[in-house]
Order: structure tokens, then C-alpha cells, then sequence
């Protein structure tokens, strides 16, 4: 089958890196390719190159089989490669029509805008993707599951021959998933060609018909997806075997640390829990079940309506996030790009950036020797890959800019470890570091709260489990207790008293 699209040979450097070393891609008509790696791996600056935001140092790029090289974005969406990102690039203020024809709105030959097509044509895709709002609504209304769906209903609108996906389904409910799948499947009909990016195993071997390995810049593999298992893909993207996945950690809990008493807030009702010393509380839950929205009224970020909140014993009131600080409760946002990092500012200063009270004098002057070296211990500690801790943020991996969240919240020498999707966009690599560092705070007493959409991650990490289901607690299970399909029940509102630990 002849590729729509191919990519031979390709190298990129940047200063002191090759990020792209030989690497290849093919997409083919009616299929769906999956790109596969490590953070850091290039699936991205593959991308790049591919629209024109990169200029590749050496290789070819063939388009409908005539070798081509794109000035930029515009022209690679012009010749019909459309392109959705995982970091969303919508205006809030905007409606969803207006943006999804942002820069080519329909217009009369008087130059005016057609509104009543414009919204005819946006509901149409709206529809297509099987969403319940119409195209009047302002983006910044919308949670982030919608807003990706506004981003997919943008790349629709060019009719685009292939179509480049990347963690398209970061952000979505299993609902609008079986959307977006079905969409895919129509796409393919259609005879569209599919670049899908995801470190999600279970989505790969559900919807794509090819795989794409890169490891360390570099092409290894293009294989028929009937032909891997889960264990040998993983294999060929980290070059090694995760002998466990979810290596729990088994201890004994110690005293209690934190007891929480019928809290309420916005999206939260009634939720008491306790948690212990080198305890992991695993919080699961559909999406929309609000489990960031009680993590937001414990620490400080949302407001608490109704309850009560003990640390160590002592009632303690957190009106603001810098309440949680000051109480030794921290909390690594889901969507790192917005709450939890600063992508223009360096490692250095993204990591110490809320512990500079400790890396301070009494003057207010920074003591900058101390504060390089425990950024320099995190960084070795974490295992953070950066050419130095002055390197801007923004230009590390995901997994790499997760590490760097969490250490910036443990310099803080927190008492409660809030982690809310603390591996959303890591590669499986990276995901088992992340692990090790959790067990190894749990080890040294911290008490760690894990909110996570991932089953298999709770249910491996997790020393109890919590799930929510519209706003409240609908079930707490033991570790020996708790099962993909208990879990399961209680999120949507169906599980029995009798599964309930008290």
C-alpha cells in the first residue's frame, strides 16, 4: 500500500541534544498508525518537522508521494495534514464556533460574516461527535474534556486527508472516548490516514492498525498491531522489561494524620475520611465526580461551605491555597501546563519557587547557594534529564516537567501529598520512576493522597481506595478488597453497603 504520507531518515539537533537520529514514519490510507516512546523519545519534534514548525537537518518528507517541505503550519494544514495538540489552543472568551473557523469564518461578498452558517456548520461537527452543547457556548465555559472535543471538531472542519492525533483522549470521559473512536472508524472509512500518539496500552490495541516505535530519537520498529502483545510494545519502547508496573510498596500505616469531617464545597458533599502516616489514599471516580474539587476545598483553592479538617490532631482552616502551603498540605495540579508549572521560567526556578521561605534571609535576599543545591539533589534524586537546572521548562519532556511538579511540592517538606493525575502524558518509563519516588516518600511517612482516572494505577499503588460519585463518597474499599469491577460500581452510583469498609 502506497503511504499518503512518509518521512525517511529524518535528523533534528538542537544545542546539545539529537533529538531525531534517523527516524522514519509512514501513513497509510484507511489506517490508523500509532506513534509510540518515551517522553522524549521525539514523537514531537517529529511533528514538528512534519508541519513545518521544525526545518529537518537531514531526510525527506513525501506528500501524496512528492517529496515536499512545508514552510510552517498553515501550509501543511493547506495540503490537507491536519493537527490536534495535546496542549489545547483555543480562546475562552470566544465562542466554539468562532473558534473552530478562528481566521476563515464564512463571509458575503460585501466581506460580512455569515453567522447563521458559521453556527450551522459548527453544530453540525458538534453533532457528528456526539456532544450535548451547541456552538453558541464560550469556550472557557466548557471543562477540558470539551474543549479537546472543540479541538477535534476544529481539525475535522478542513477535511484534512491525515490526521495527526496527539493524547487525543488525555482529557475525555469514556463517553466522549467511544465518540472519538467512532469517529476515527469513519475517518478510516473515508479512506483518512491516522497518526495516533497516546502512552494509553489499552487504546492503542483497541483503535490502531499499525505501530510506530521510537526510542531515544530513533526508529526502531513499524509493526502490525495484531501482531504485539502489551508486554513486547513496551519492551521495544523503553529497551528493557517493566517486570511491575505498580510496585506497592507493603507497610504497615502509622497514626493517623489527617481526618476530614462532612467537607462541602463547589462539586463536593458531605465527604469525610481519614488518612494515616506512610498511608497511600487512592481516589477514584468518573470524570466529573468531583475528586479535584474536593482535593481544591481541602487545600485551599475552592471554598469550603460545610465541615471540618484535623492535621495532627489540630483543627485547621485553608481559605486559600497558601493556607494548604503553611499547613504542610500540597497539591500537584492534573493539567501541569496551567496550574503547576511556570513553562518560561527554569528548572531551578520552577522547583523552589514555593519554598523560598526556606532558601531566603531575613532581608528578603535570596540564598542562592543552598537553593542550587537542593534543586541540584532533586534533580539527581528525581532523575530529572536537563542539560542544567537553567534550562527552560517548557523545553523538557512531560515526564520530566511532572518530576520537577512533584519535587517543587516535596521541597515545601509537606505533611499531606496531594498527586491528581501525577502520571497523565508520562511514558511508561517514566510512569515507573514516578512510582519508586512515591514509594519512597510513603517509606519515609509522608502521607500521600493519589487521584487518578487509571484503574489499574489505583488499584496497583493504592493502600485504600476512596471512590466518589457525583460530589460524595460512594464507596471506601481495602487493597484486598477493591477490584476494577467494585470500583467500577461504586463510581457510577451502583455499588452495595456491604462493599463498604467502615
Amino acid at each position: 500500500m502506497q503511504p499518503l504520507l512518509q518521512l525517511k531518515g529524518i535528523e533534528k539537533s538542537f544545542p546539545g541534544v539529537k533529538a531525531l537520529n534517523g527516524a522514519s514514519l509512514a501513513v497509510y490510507p484507511g489506517r490508523v498508525m500509532a506513534l509510540v516512546g518515551e517522553n522524549g523519545a521525539g514523537k514531537s519534534t517529529m511533528m514538528k518537522v512534519l508541519t513545518g514548525i521544525y526545518s529537518m537537518d537531514a531526510g525527506s518528507l513525501q506528500w501524496l508521494g512528492k517529496d515536499v517541505a512545508f514552510s510552517g503550519p498553515k501550509a501543511s494544514q493547506e495540503a490537507g495534514i491536519g493537527i490536534i495538540h495535546q496542549e489545547l489552543n483555543l480562546i475562552p472568551q470566544l465562542t466554539v464556533a468562532e473558534n473552530i473557523f478562528l481566521g476563515r469564518e464564512f463571509v458575503n461578498r460585501f466581506g460580512r460574516i455569515e453567522w447563521n452558517r458559521m453556527y450551522a456548520e459548527a453544530d453540525a461537527l458538534l453533532h457528528r461527535l456526539n456532544l450535548r452543547f451547541n456552538s453558541h457556548k464560550l469556550v472557557g465555559d466548557l471543562s477540558i474534556g470539551d474543549q479537546q472535543m472543540v479541538e477535534i471538531a476544529k481539525v475535522l472542519s478542513f477535511e484534512s486527508q491525515v490526521i495527526i492525533m496527539d493524547e487525543p483522549t488525555d482529557a475525555l470521559t469514556d463517553t466522549e472516548t467511544l465518540s472519538l473512536f467512532r469517529v476515527i472508524n469513519e475517518l478510516k472509512a473515508q479512506g483518512c490516514g491516522i497518526v495516533y500518539i497516546s502512552h494509553r496500552m489499552k487504546e492503542i490495541f483497541e483503535i490502531c492498525d499499525d505501530v510506530t516505535v521510537f526510542r531515544d530519537g530513533q526508529f526502531i520498529a513499524e509493526r502490525a498491531v495484531s501482531d504485539l502483545s502489551e508486554e513486547s510494545l513496551i519492551e521495544m519502547m523503553v529497551g528493557r522489561k517493566l517486570e511491575d508496573q505498580y510496585p506497592h510498596l507493603d507497610q504497615a500505616p502509622g497514626d493517623i494524620r489527617l481526618t476530614v469531617e462532612n467537607l462541602s464545597g463547589p462539586g463536593v458533599d458531605n465527604v469525610s475520611f481519614n488518612l494515616r502516616k506512610g498511608e497511600i489514599l487512592g481516589i477514584s471516580g468518573l470524570m466529573g465526580a468531583g475528586r479535584t474539587e474536593l482535593m481544591k476545598v481541602l487545600y485551599g483553592a475552592l471554598p469550603r461551605s460545610n465541615g471540618k479538617v484535623m492535621l495532627n490532631g489540630r483543627e485547621i482552616i485553608t481559605r486559600s491555597p497558601q493556607d494548604g502551603l503553611a499547613n504542610g498540605i500540597v497539591y500537584i495540579s492534573e493539567d501541569r501546563k496551567r496550574d503547576g508549572l511556570v513553562l518560561g521560567m527554569s528548572v531551578k526556578e520552577n522547583m523552589s519557587l514555593t519554598a523560598l521561605r526556606y532558601f531566603s534571609h531575613a532581608t528578603g535576599n535570596l540564598k542562592h547557594s543552598e537553593e542550587q543545591l537542593a534543586v541540584g539533589d532533586f534533580i539527581r534524586l528525581f532523575n530529572v534529564k536537563t542539560p542544567s537546572m537553567e534550562q527552560p521548562i517548557g523545553l523538557l519532556s512531560g515526564g520530566n516537567q511532572q518530576k520537577v511538579a512533584i519535587a517543587r511540592g516535596l521541597m515545601t517538606r509537606p505533611n499531606v501529598l496531594i498527586l491528581d493525575e501525577p502520571t497523565r502524558g508520562v511514558d511508561v518509563g517514566a510512569k515507573k520512576e514516578i512510582y519508586q519516588l512515591i514509594n519512597q516518600f510513603k517509606a519515609e511517612g509522608l502521607s500521600i493522597i493519589l487521584v487518578s482516572s487509571e484503574m489499574p494505577e489505583v488499584l496497583g499503588m493504592s493502600d485504600r481506595i476512596l471512590v466518589m460519585h457525583e460530589g460524595h463518597l460512594s464507596g471506601e474499599f481495602s487493597r484486598e478488597q477493591a477490584t476494577q469491577e467494585s470500583l467500577m460500581a461504586a463510581a457510577v452510583g451502583k455499588q452495595h453497603s456491604e462493599e463498604l469498609v467502615v
